[in-house]
């Protein structure tokens, strides 16, 4: 378009000079060899014209004689390139398709047409042909032959990767890895193969500058390299807090910074700031984690903050936490722990009750039927609590990979990927959890349905008799523990197989039950009950 319009205003121009010049005519003489020679003005310029448009395709037709050798040459090759170029995009496509014979055929087309070494392309279609057919190890060798080649080094170290990868060898895997990520942090393979060898090896120095790197190309979002970094920064903490407190408390500190919900890093902040008697600091750091996801380590730690605190400021201490959280079943348990270290037998079967309202799940009965054992003994009651945390479902725990740990870990024991532990809870048990009054609505409604008098002061229930001066609390223990009377109709839906079982001489005593000596009840300590 520009070479176009310089042309027309050259012959604009020309134009416009032959005008000026028709306007002024005028005579030139030339007197040359004795000659004299008169021509109008405008006949000299149109002869000055033409004798340097002659001039100049007399040059043009030289030039091109001179350079048609070279013109001819190039034609044939630009010709050649072409038709290797077309192999070799058809012998990737072949690749890509898995055409393995095409593949290799267009290979050899490709190679015979464009050179090697000035088209690196072809050392990838051979590899990928030798993979076609199965001969792994010549698609190795192409690979490390690629390591030579600064442009073909990064793609020679993914070949090889991948080999490594898919021959089980991870040392070499992550060997190549690195030296890829040394070259080009931006490759999300290699910096992730990179990341789990620093990690795994416990560099955690080494592993916060690569995601430093990978958040500097933009790799990865800056809230995903923050969240890294927090775990990274927790864990480094992990393995300083015994050996160098202050670096320890920097970098658990950092990671709180940089993820105020995470409960391990509150944890190990708080933890390493109440080793240096900052209390105060610690404490504001677990309470805000706690209002973020209330968690029992959390818990734990905010209520034994001060080794010396009695029974009674731990329990006021989870209060605090209950207050900061209210309606959560978390901050239920907190109090009933707490309470029940305190002997407050009331409020921790109040925090408990509604725990288990809340979420209903082992630890709560498991820490009911310690209430249950240290306020009354009742063993019939106990064991009816742990047959409950049985069939309950279980408590969160760390979680990845079909691994359960009661410990938060920065990797997976089984993959080896950071952060792949989440608080959950694990794989329900098969069945679901039973209670007293859903046993009593089908089976109960068809056989032993009864009236209950509930008139009357006393209940006879079989051999045994519940009197109305005993506690609410021990004889009747809500809806779930009512014994309906057992009536005739209940006899008949009996099957006729079915183990006979002696009469019960009271309630509080089951048949398998041997009972408290009453000499050693005062002497018996109190003792928790563990489903494991």
């Amino acid at each position: 378009m520009i070479r176009i319009l310089i042309f027309l205003v050259v012959v604009f121009a020309l134009g416009l000079g032959f005008a000026w010049l028709a306007d002024r005519p005028g005579d030139m003489v030339i007197t040359f060899n004795g000659y004299q020679y008169q021509v109008s003005l405008m006949v000299a310029a149109v002869a000055v014209v033409a004798v340097v448009a002659a001039v100049m395709i007399l040059w043009w037709l030289v030039k091109s004689l001179w350079n048609s050798p070279y013109t001819i040459s190039r034609y044939f090759r630009v010709r050649r390139r072409d038709r290797g170029y077309q192999a070799l995009s058809t012998g990737m496509i072949a690749a890509g398709a898995g055409d393995g014979v095409l593949a290799r055929k267009k290979t050899k087309e490709a190679a015979k047409l464009i050179r090697s070494d000035q088209e690196p392309l072809i050392h990838l279609l051979e590899a990928q042909a030798s993979l076609l057919e199965g001969d792994h190890e010549g698609a190795r060798e192409k690979f490390e032959s690629m390591l030579d080649d600064p442009e073909m080094r990064l793609l020679g170290l993914r070949g090889l990767y991948l080999e490594a990868e898919r021959l089980g060898d991870r040392n070499a895997a992550r060997h190549y890895a690195g030296r890829a990520a040394v070259m080009a942090p931006q490759l999300a393979w290699a910096a992730e193969s990179t990341l789990e060898e620093l990690t795994q090896r416990g560099d955690w120095d080494g592993a916060l500058k690569l995601v430093e790197a990978q958040k500097s190309t933009r790799q990865i979002e800056r809230d995903a390299a923050n969240r890294r970094r927090a775990v990274l920064l927790t864990a480094k903490a992990h393995a300083l807090i015994d050996s160098d407190p202050n670096g320890a408390k920097a970098a658990a500190v950092e990671a709180n910074r940089l993820r105020p919900d995470f409960a391990p890093a509150a944890v190990i902040a708080a933890k390493a700031l109440f080793r240096q008697k900052d209390v105060r600091k610690g404490s504001k750091i677990l309470e805000t984690a706690w209002k973020a996801e209330p968690h029992p380590e959390i818990a734990e730690l905010y209520t034994h903050a001060r080794p010396g605190d009695a029974v009674l400021d731990r329990l006021n201490r989870a209060k605090k936490l209950q207050e900061l959280k209210k309606n959560h079943a978390e901050s239920s348990l907190t109090v009933a722990r707490a309470a029940l270290d305190a002997q407050d037998y009331k409020t921790a079967r109040r925090e408990a009750e509604a725990a288990i309202r809340m979420d209903r799940r082992e630890g709560a009965y498991l820490l009911l039927a310690d209430i249950e054992e240290a306020e009354t003994g009742d063993q019939g009651k106990v064991r009816q609590l742990l047959s409950k945390a049985v069939r309950a479902p279980r408590d969160p725990a760390w979680v990845t990979d079909g691994v359960i740990s009661e410990h938060w870990a920065p990797v997976s024991p089984v993959t080896g990927k950071l952060d792949a532990f989440e608080w959950r809870a694990p794989m329900e048990r098969l069945g679901h959890l039973i209670d007293s009054h859903d046993d009593t609505t089908e089976i109960a409604a068809a056989a032993i349905a009864a009236p209950v008098a509930r008139e009357s002061a006393p209940e006879t229930i079989d051999h045994a008799t519940i009197s109305s001066d005993e506690p609410a609390g021990q004889a009747v223990a809500g809806d779930s523990d009512h014994v309906t009377p057992v009536t005739a109709a209940a006899f008949a839906a009996v099957p006729t197989n079915a183990e006979a079982v002696e009469p019960a001489e009271e309630l509080a005593r089951l048949p398998d039950d041997p009972g408290v000596d009453p000499d050693d009840e005062a002497e018996k300590s109190q003792r928790r009950f563990r489903l494991f």
